[in-house]
């Protein structure tokens, strides 16, 4: 097996890395002194997520002819010893066959929200993460590229993105220098795309860390997120990276790096079509696995940079009528942020979202704790607008008062703004949270007690209200795609004669 930067040696059970003694400005393999210690910073930083994957580092002897593994003599070389693992397990196979599931997608969002929060992080007065740099290598990817087009039309579309990325980061570079002060700087794995996970005994496993510079290592953990979103729209599964993303943000609360997705996700894009255009040059592959492989990255890019109008979209009913379901739904198909009022509430208390809050004794559906979830949801929700994505407010809104304040948002925003209006019948509500509750795998601890409340407190949409709804009839089993349907309608201007048909 063999990429731009190394060649693996399958042997038996085990594996052997050897680095190529090449320099491409960005990694500088050019010694054996340096293949040696990238060596040994691989195992050390790959033990971090897949240290049953990384043994050991090895010394190769003996000649060019018979050079051998571990024995006597001259070293020559050094390996990275790894055991293998089973054929056609990568993510990025089982991407190809169909057989990337959402089972997966919540363990990548689960396991790198753990890793973020937990990996080392840079100082404010370290040497990573400065925004001049984040914009130096953003600029290398293109400065890398250009010289190896050589069709006018090629030239012209990547001088775009390359103008795009240039300005957009010169309006972050606050928001850059803001986050390495805040701590979002972290030692992360800088690799991260589907090629580099696979499943053992059913359970993904992140391998191959970014090693040879540490600039591209010690980044913004939302850049690091970037590369696998990315890499998921490049496969045309666009909808598992918004699964992606929002479960991680549910887990780690960090909204506020959305400001920067999209400068990073057209980063990663272009890190791909450099890599893309050197693997082609270095094999004198003219195919679809070269510079057609380029093309779609350069494609994505673009898709990227093209400006869209986000929505606001809030939720109403109660507890049981279907908002997280369909809003979570609806956020991979839109492409959007469900900001769920369970996980928050939850946060302002110091609580994780599948955390019991009441095994703690602490009550956190008090009047004043739902004043305060709403009040964050707000902040948040303005925040995600500002950042260019639309956000889906998954909560109750049962009070006229709490949806007039969500509309003010809009107006303030000035974007669209629609209330999705789910509807259950008591039974059904009943059914559902005894589900939920016997799971215990959902942030929400509404009891049927909290549920009959809220009916008691429910606050139907005014006349006014409705001419700025769907209604949508969760028990409806074409609902979903109804729903999305009438959306496409509203986003179109076309009316609201498909909401009435989603309430039926």
């Amino acid at each position: 097996m063999e990429t731009h930067i190394s060649w693996v040696l399958l042997a038996g059970r085990h594996a052997y890395k050897i680095k190529k003694p090449v320099d491409f400005g960005f990694l500088d393999f050019s010694t054996l002194e340096k293949r040696h210690f990238y060596c040994l910073e691989e195992v050390r930083l790959n033990r971090r997520l897949a240290e049953v994957l990384y043994l050991d580092v090895i010394p190769i002897t003996g000649s060019d002819r018979l050079p051998q593994f571990g024995g006597p003599g001259t070293v020559i070389e050094y390996a990275v010893k790894m055991q293998r693992f089973q054929p056609g397990r990568l993510l990025s196979e089982c991407a190809e066959k169909g057989l990337l599931g959402t089972s997966e997608i919540d363990q990548i969002a689960g396991l790198m929200s753990r890793f973020h929060q937990t990996a080392d992080v840079a100082a404010p007065s370290s040497p990573y993460g400065k925004a001049e740099d984040i914009k130096y290598w953003a600029e290398d990817n293109f400065n890398a590229v250009i010289p190896l087009l050589n069709n006018d039309k090629a030239l012209q579309r990547v001088r775009r993105i390359a103008q795009w990325s240039r300005n957009e980061g010169l309006q972050k570079s606050a928001i850059m220098r803001k986050r390495k002060q805040q701590g979002f700087i972290r030692e992360g794995h800088g690799d991260l795309h589907l090629a580099n996970m696979t499943l053992i005994d059913g359970r993904v496993t992140v391998f191959d860390c970014l090693e040879f510079n540490p600039q591209l290592r010690w980044i913004d953990v939302i850049n690091d997120l970037a590369f696998v979103i990315m890499d998921l729209a490049c496969r045309n599964l666009a909808p598992y990276g918004y699964r992606l993303l929002n479960g991680y943000l549910q887990q780690t609360g960090d909204y506020a790096g959305l400001g920067l997705l999209r400068y990073y996700l057209v980063y990663r894009a272009m890190v791909r079509a450099k890599v893309a255009l050197l693997r082609a040059r270095q094999t004198s592959d003219s195919s679809e696995s070269g510079y057609g492989e380029y093309a779609g990255y350069i494609s994505l890019a673009e898709d990227y940079i093209r400006p869209l109008r986000p929505r606001l979209i809030i939720t109403h009913g109660v507890s049981g009528s279907g908002k997280s379901f369909f809003a979570g739904a609806l956020a991979e198909s839109l492409g959007a942020i469900q900001l769920r009022s369970d996980v928050e509430r939850k946060r302002l208390f110091g609580f994780k979202p599948l955390e019991d809050s009441r095994a703690k004794g602490i009550d956190i559906y008090t009047p004043e704790a739902g004043r305060k979830t709403f009040r964050r949801l707000a902040e948040l929700a303005e925040s995600i607008l500002g950042a260019g994505f639309t956000v889906i407010v998954d909560a109750t809104f049962i009070r006229a008062g709490q949806r007039s304040d969500f509309y003010r948002i809009a107006q303030a925003c000035n974007v669209p703004f629609l209330i999705l209006d789910f509807r259950a019948s008591e039974p059904e509500l009943q059914r559902r949270l005894a589900v939920r509750q016997r799971s215990g795998n959902d942030a929400s601890e509404a009891t049927e007690n909290i549920m009959r409340q809220q009916l008691q407190a429910f606050e139907p949409l005014t006349d006014e209200e409705k001419k700025r709804a769907l209604t949508v009839d969760t028990e409806n089993e074409k609902a979903l795609a109804l729903l999305l349907a009438a959306l496409v309608e509203k986003r179109d201007g076309q009316g609201n004669h498909e909401a009435e048909k989603t309430a039926r």
